[in-house]
């Protein structure tokens, strides 16, 4: 008997931390949606605002990849932003508490990316993070619980990271326009820089998404190393990283030359037809029409692999809590630096991300995409391109940069070239408010939370 009471005991906890971790990682998917809703518009805002694709395209596209990107690459993320934001050695010896912060910061960053996301405000999910878990551990254990050099750190790249993305922007905008667009004969001048397009778009994504594409297909299947033992060939990874990359530029290469002359000389044998001369205005705009498919190529093709690395990446901003209160449930203990992210938290993630962005997903689109210019392909793949390139360069150097502000900062970058009366002042103001707010916002909320948890007592 009292062993039969010890196993039916045994099956009540496990049957109680079953439902609790179903309960946070249904909180978890709650946040993971709202981020999906707010920070899918990185990756395919411009693409929509162009009209390069339709928002039920771009829906579909970044749903699949995003999802991708999260499940295969997610595991990346090894350690939760608690360890870089609170100090440890405060919350070591009360691990139970930290639980009950990690739940808080769940809470609080599904409310106020909610509220973003409904009003059509792009923020940053990782200040939103950042900003609720500074908010419990104050309330926790003090101030001194804060790594404030790290908040600091994050809350300089707030002006850093939209103005070096919008400054790229506007180099690579005005190189196309003034290379292509406005040319007598933008037809011949596309034709030239198509490789040099080609190649500094697969050069840039092709640096943030293949290492990992290698890492996993290659290296941690063993297929190098066996390469390696049955046939000799020593390949390095950087090496096979590079060979991909210069494959696929020059086949996008010749497929946009093939493309493009197949379609001018439909149009041709159309004009031709017409009785147009080759010297009207319509035959300029049409020119300029074929320029615009081909850039839309490029940028759904841009917009496609932010949306890989960008559900690789800000997943971590969603499982992150989760993963460090599965990890103190199993092991009683504050999380280590080195501990890993399990699947099945990744596919939580990466569910919550596809259902968040099919259902909200179209209000921050609309914002970033047609409500602070009105775009064309060619613009949005320089913007595209320069948020891709600020982001990986943040990246070599260690700074936490938000997708959000440098997309923002590359769509201003471009309109200041374009026409800069056609920026939308009271957009943008919008937009800096909500920047501006997320932490502060994002930390009280999860202080009263954290607050009312410890005097209800129910943790």
């Amino acid at each position: 008997m009292p062993v039969l009471c010890q196993k039916i005991s045994m099956l009540d906890t496990s049957g109680v931390v079953f439902l609790q971790l179903g309960a946070m990682a249904a909180l978890a998917l709650y946040v993971a949606a709202n981020l999906g809703a707010n920070d899918v518009a990185n990756s395919m805002g411009t693409s929509v605002g162009s009209k390069a694709l339709t928002l039920r395209q771009a829906i579909i596209v970044a749903g699949i990849l995003e999802f991708s990107g999260a499940v295969l690459f997610g595991q990346g993320v090894s350690e939760t932003l608690a360890t870089g934001v609170v100090n440890a050695q405060v919350f070591a010896a009360k691990p139970q508490v930290f639980l009950i912060g990690m739940v808080s910061v769940l809470i609080a960053c599904g409310i106020w990316l909610q509220i973003a996301t409904s009003r059509g405000l792009p923020v940053s999910s990782s200040h939103a993070v950042v900003g609720a878990i500074a908010g419990f551990s104050c309330v926790a254990a003090g101030i001194n619980a804060v790594d404030w050099g790290t908040i600091g750190t994050i809350s300089l790249t707030w002006v850093a990271t939209p103005v070096a993305s919008g400054a790229l922007a506007a180099l690579f905008y005005s190189v196309v326009k003034y290379s292509i667009l406005d040319r007598p004969d933008p037809l011949s001048q596309m034709r030239e820089w198509i490789p040099w397009l080609s190649a500094a778009m697969l050069s840039v994504f092709g640096i943030i998404v293949l290492p990992s594409v290698v890492n996993v297909a290659l290296v941690q299947t063993g297929a190098i190393a066996l390469a390696h033992d049955r046939l000799g060939w020593n390949l390095p990874t950087h090496d096979i990283v590079i060979g991909i990359g210069a494959i696929a530029a020059i086949g996008l290469t010749f497929n946009s030359w093939k493309k493009l002359e197949s379609v001018e000389n439909e149009e041709g044998r159309g004009e031709k037809a017409e009785g147009i001369s080759t010297n009207s205005s319509p035959t300029l705009t049409l020119r300029h029409t074929l320029i615009e498919q081909q850039m839309a190529r490029f940028q759904v093709l841009s917009a496609c692999f932010v949306a890989f690395s960008h559900g690789s990446n800000d997943v971590g901003n969603a499982v992150a809590p989760l993963a460090a209160i599965a990890y103190i449930r199993r092991t009683g203990s504050f999380p280590s630096e080195d501990f890993s992210v399990p699947l099945w938290i990744l596919v939580v993630g990466g569910a919550g991300i596809v259902i968040g962005l099919t259902i909200w997903g179209k209000n921050v689109i609309a914002t970033v995409g047609e409500k602070i210019i009105e775009l064309q392909p060619s613009g949005g793949f320089c913007a595209e391109l320069a948020t891709a390139t600020t982001v990986l360069l943040a990246s070599r150097f260690g700074l936490p940069v938000s997708t959000s502000h440098a997309l923002v900062g590359a769509v201003v970058g471009v309109g200041l070239i374009k026409a800069w009366k056609t920026v939308r002042l009271e957009t943008l103001l919008s937009i800096g408010s909500a920047w501006l707010v997320t932490i502060p916002i994002a930390a009280g909320l999860a202080a009263i939370i954290f607050s009312i948890a410890q005097s209800i007592g129910q943790f």
